[in-house]
């Protein structure tokens, strides 16, 4: 593994601790809203919006951008976040998320927000806007990359396997899957609901590269995008282990915040323990 900067893994493990206490501010805020998934996958998140996607607020348009697709559409809180740290929306328009008139709704949609590359809600189609992304870069010669994050749950959807054939067929080495692999989906454990396993030896039994990490561990994460950007010839899947509600203690690996909002005694508490600032 590459050695990193400790400043760097510093920053980036603060950025997502501030990214942490936003989701819970915005869900507790719409009094709904999926936190679990979207706590689970918040270090990814992190090390994606402010280290390795080349994409600019300023110009959110420009054509050789890189394109990030949440397929796991649920966990727009976290997307949210993460575009107004970066400067696509002003952080004060989170609290808005999923009223009435808001540009902030339950599923990201593009033609919204400034850097939302696709619109999301029906499990299972990300995987495929992601392969599209990659060949009209591929087409025009372009150094995008595109990078789709996906549930484990969405695992069991039949799109998600017909997009995971095609894309090592077109040789797109220009496309990361990430799945946020945090063992629960909306009523249960995937386990019991649809078994996974052995969910990376499928992967590369469809001949993409996988790679397993810890996906809390930030080091990990760089280490596994940046060999990601280093393999030739096919896509990458990235299979990240994480905890669902991760960094809330009685969050974590609790099915109930799949889709549950935190109560005010409950934000509370969670915020002191990511370190909100009194």
């Amino acid at each position: 593994m590459q050695d990193y900067d400790p400043k760097l893994i510093a920053s980036l493990e603060e950025k997502a601790r501030l990214l942490r206490r936003l989701v819970l501010k915005m869900t507790h805020a719409a009094k709904s809203g999926h936190p679990g998934g979207s706590l689970s996958c918040t270090d990814i998140m992190t090390a994606l919006y402010f280290h390795v996607l080349n994409v600019d607020p300023k110009r959110p348009d420009w054509p050789q951008r890189d394109r990030f697709v949440l397929s796991k559409g649920h966990a727009a809180p976290i997307l949210y976040a993460a575009l107004a740290e970066k400067g696509f929306l002003p952080v004060e328009e989170l609290t808005t998320l999923r009223k009435f008139g808001s540009r902030l709704q339950g599923h990201p949609e593009r033609g919204t927000v400034p850097g939302i590359e696709a619109c999301a809600g029906a499990e299972g189609q990300g995987l495929s806007f992601g392969i599209g992304m990659a060949l009209a870069a591929r087409l025009d010669k372009s150094p995008t990359r595109v990078y789709v994050l996906l549930g484990d749950g969405e695992n069991d959807v039949g799109q998600t396997w017909e997009a995971a054939m095609a894309a090592p067929h077109f040789k797109l080495d220009n496309l990361t899957a990430i799945i946020d692999r945090n063992g629960l989906q909306q009523e249960g454990p995937t386990e019991k609901i649809m078994s996974l396993e052995p969910l990376a030896e499928k992967w590369m039994a469809f001949r993409w590269h996988a790679i397993g990490i810890d996906g809390h561990d930030m080091r990990q994460i760089l280490s596994a995008l940046d060999e990601a950007k280093a393999t030739k010839g096919r896509p990458t899947a990235i299979i990240a282990r994480t905890v669902k509600g991760k960094g809330v203690s009685f969050m974590e690996n609790v099915v109930k915040f799949h889709g549950s909002a935190p109560t005010d005694d409950e934000l509370k508490r969670a915020l002191a323990e990511l370190g909100e600032p009194a």
